[in-house]
């Protein structure tokens, strides 16, 4: 079986070092499922380490993709009944690609009622943002989101409402997000709109912040020293100082936990995630074939974004 796969063997741009190779595939390891790959999203976290920025940790060359969904075609004796099933073959190889080999005990069947598209982009933001809330609790407290269009921060909104929280206010940068938030029960406010921010950041007990820069800074300049202001991501490409001893910051990067979940604990945070992501409003899929790669990252990369794009392995 001949895959494909998109591969970079140097750093930088994303659009410039990945390269689409033709490759057979190695015999599948021991302990490991082959999956033929269905759909996998664009997610700023694939995109990142193809620039470089984790150098330290990713060795090249390297096959894109943290997450997806695809079908198990070959199974190690104690999961032959997972062949033909509908899995994320995660935690194993990168997933922009048609064939992929994952630990057998780390890929996550999908249900039956659930929809394709949707499943495929049930790891990076659900997961993160089911831990985050988890570790810092938002019941019975004011909450502010950064980047709130982000398919990360509408569920962290959602979900934060659904846990306690007394009020939650998002800032997005593109008016078109406004309707949207609203309808999910965030209160949106405009980044450009510095009163409004700072009255929102003045009341915020809890911040799960994604952006960084002088949106960050601003932030902290108001919130209550009670507070905590958890950072989950970069967005402006800036880091941020923070002026004063309070409130607490917290930088939460998801990879830092999963070693500490082994196969059950890992298995039982997706049935957390599926009853209550199939409850929530999500992005919709906007589908490009594998070889229109380059169309879905500058898809990913358009202002006021609403839909997620998602690669179709078989297209």
């Amino acid at each position: 079986m001949e895959n494909i796969a998109l591969e970079y063997r140097r750093f930088g741009e994303p659009d410039v070092v990945l390269q689409a190779e033709s490759v057979v595939p190695a015999a599948r390891l021991a302990g490991h499922l082959r999956v033929r790959m269905l759909f996998a999203p664009v997610n700023a976290s694939d995109l990142i380490p193809i620039t470089g920025a984790y150098r330290h940790r990713t060795p090249l060359p390297a096959v894109a993709g943290y997450e997806g969904i695809g079908v198990v075609t070959d199974a190690p004796a104690g999961f032959a009944h997972l062949l033909g099933r509908r899995v994320l073959p995660l935690r194993g190889e990168g997933t922009w690609q048609r064939v992929v080999d994952c630990p057998a005990e780390y890929a996550v069947p999908v249900p039956a009622e659930m929809d394709s598209l949707l499943a495929a982009r049930a790891y990076i933001n659900p997961l993160a943002a089911q831990m985050m809330l988890t570790r810092y609790s938002p019941r019975g407290k004011t909450v502010l989101l950064t980047a709130a269009g982000s398919d990360c921060a509408i569920l962290l909104g959602q979900w934060a409402l659904n846990a306690g929280a007394l009020a939650v206010y998002g800032i997005h940068r593109s008016p078109i997000h406004a309707d949207r938030l609203a309808a999910m029960g965030i209160i949106p406010i405009a980044q450009d709109d510095a009163a409004a921010v700072r009255e929102a950041a003045v009341r915020a007990e809890v911040t799960y912040d994604a952006t960084g820069g002088s949106l960050a800074e601003a932030i902290l300049s108001v919130m209550p020293e009670k507070g905590i202001f958890v950072c989950y991501g970069l967005l402006s490409g800036q880091t941020f100082r923070q002026r004063q001893a309070l409130p607490r910051v917290e930088w939460f990067h998801i990879r830092n936990y999963l070693d500490a979940l082994d196969a059950p604990a890992w298995q039982a945070q997706f049935m957390q995630i599926w009853p209550k992501l199939r409850a929530s409003r999500y992005s919709d899929a906007a589908l490009f074939p594998l070889a229109e790669w380059r169309a879905a990252l500058g898809a990913y990369r358009e202002a006021g974004r609403l839909s997620k794009p998602m690669l179709a392995m078989e297209g």
